[in-house]
């Protein structure tokens, strides 16, 4: 079973954060899920675990599914006292995310409707260097409680 390996630290200055890179395939969404349960657990999140994970997952599925990228980034931050932040960076900065209809008997094509569903808000930043684009950070918030 892998879980964090990385103590995390509380600082004085900026907020609390934790990414790490994995490839990006269907096996890293269950890898995904068990180290974020892992930083909620040890930020005392997890209240919001659920929601989270689920998004989470909807996140790398995307990912996999839907760029050629080899390589994913899982982030999660608290970037105010009252929001969770948790997103997943690729290389592919054209394919910016969309919702699509599915039909009721398809298995896939909802992932952004869940996301939607659960998250306080979602979206999506484009990362570049000097010479344009070079990839993006879909993401999505969960309000959680003060004092968390």
């Amino acid at each position: 079973m892998m879980s964090l390996t990385k103590q995390v630290h509380v600082a004085s200055v900026g907020r609390p954060a934790y990414s790490q890179t994995f490839p990006c395939e269907p096996s890293t969404a269950e890898i995904g899920r068990r180290l974020l349960r892992d930083v909620l657990s040890i930020w005392r999140l997890d209240r919001v675990a659920d929601h989270a994970l689920l998004i989470v997952t909807e996140l790398i599925a995307n990912a996999v599914r839907h760029t050629p990228s080899h390589k994913i980034r899982l982030m999660a931050e608290l970037p105010s006292p009252t929001r969770l932040r948790v997103g997943v960076l690729d290389r592919a900065p054209t394919r910016l995310p969309a919702f699509r209809s599915a039909d009721d008997d398809d298995e896939s094509g909802r992932g952004l409707l869940l996301i939607n569903a659960v998250a306080d808000r979602w979206g999506y930043d484009l990362h570049s260097s000097g010479t344009g684009p070079w990839g993006k950070e879909v993401w999505a918030e969960l309000r959680i409680e003060d004092g968390a």
